[in-house]
């Protein structure tokens, strides 16, 4: 059996996602990538950078950790100009996620406790975003979730720390492929846990495993960036909640049959599958909607009751309001400002 090697896999992909409209970029280092993100803000912010000023944009970014980095990335930064001016500067169109700029580079080498190269690596606005770590056929899916691992322990935080931005990453051996976001496998202990990695799927809950066909599905331009700009979740417990594919699909049917239809619907997921963060997505993006005027979630008992309101809070403090009192929950309903 002919075994593909790795460096054939990393080529083969560079070329899919150069056939879907990605722009494949050189970059060797970080010295490289600090240059292209200039370029890349600029382009998106439609501005110019003095130096000095850029170099108020790598102080504004070399802040905190991977949760920190996380909201960073989806705030803008008030700059402060030469001229005394301020400019709102964007990093990340999180409402028309389409419309940021793709492009895709590998073997960057960056330097901390040891020398590491990275294979593949998605940037969006100059901002590295995903990192997929590929194995040759034959060889476990683990082994790539392993080295991503010493990355992040070894070299993610040199220099100006950009490799924090990642918020996924992706994890092939061409045969099996499957994603993560940057802290749900270390969220509650040290040490990592491959169980958090998940396969993507369609709508019939088919499992797509090979890298070329997860590649078309998963890291469409568009796609991609939805996944990060609408289905994740920063939680108050500094860990990046990626969805898995059936609370995507049940996401988007929840809030389609909202904005579209006033019949009602149902969704059935079984135990432990993490219905509440399902709920707590829904909720989020339909109170966004302008022709919604108030989300009401409804349970039967007191203890899912107290389960719902303290899950939805860590997925976002104050998210939820609560009450025992009639004329208070009447005076909830009334105000516009309560959403949820």
């Amino acid at each position: 059996m002919t075994i593909q090697p790795e460096a054939a896999l990393e080529e083969n992909l560079i070329t899919q996602l150069q056939g879907m409209g990605y722009e494949r970029i050189v970059i060797s280092d970080e010295v490289e990538m600090l240059k292209n993100l200039r370029e890349q803000l600029e382009k998106h912010n439609e501005t110019q950078f003095s130096d000095a000023e850029f170099e108020r944009v790598l102080n504004h970014l070399n802040k905190g950790g991977v949760y920190d980095r996380a909201k960073t990335l989806r705030d803008k930064m008030s700059l402060l100009r030469d001229d005394g001016r301020y400019n709102n500067i964007e990093f990340l169109n999180i409402t028309k996620w389409c419309q940021n700029t793709f492009q895709v580079t590998n073997q960057v080498t960056q330097v901390g406790a040891y020398k590491n190269r990275y294979d593949v690596t998605i940037l969006v606005n100059g901002l590295p975003l995903v990192q997929i770590e590929l194995k040759r056929r034959g060889i476990e899916l683990k082994e790539a979730f392993n080295q991503v691992n010493r990355y992040r322990r070894h070299s993610f935080a040199n220099g100006q720390g950009l490799y924090q931005f990642v918020q996924l990453f992706v994890i092939s051996n061409g045969g099996n492929t499957k994603y993560y976001s940057n802290t749900v496998a270390y969220n509650t202990t040290k040490k990592e846990s491959f169980k958090f990695t998940s396969f993507w799927a369609d709508k019939d809950n088919r499992k797509i495993t090979e890298l070329e066909d997860f590649a078309r599905v998963f890291l469409e331009k568009c796609h991609i960036a939805k996944m990060i700009t609408k289905y994740m979740v920063l939680t108050t417990d500094k860990t990046l909640l990626a969805l898995r594919p059936y609370q995507y699909y049940a996401v988007e049917a929840i809030v389609d049959k909202v904005a579209h239809e006033s019949q009602g619907g149902y969704i059935w997921h079984t135990t432990g599958s993490g219905k509440t963060l399902t709920s707590f997505k829904a909720s989020q993006i339909i109170c966004k909607m302008p022709e919604v005027y108030k989300v009401v979630f409804v349970v039967d008992r007191n203890d899912l009751d107290n389960q719902t309101i303290r899950e939805f809070n860590n997925f976002r403090e104050g998210s939820v309001d609560a009450t025992d009192d009639t004329r208070a929950l009447v005076k909830q309903f009334d105000d516009p400002e309560t959403k949820l």
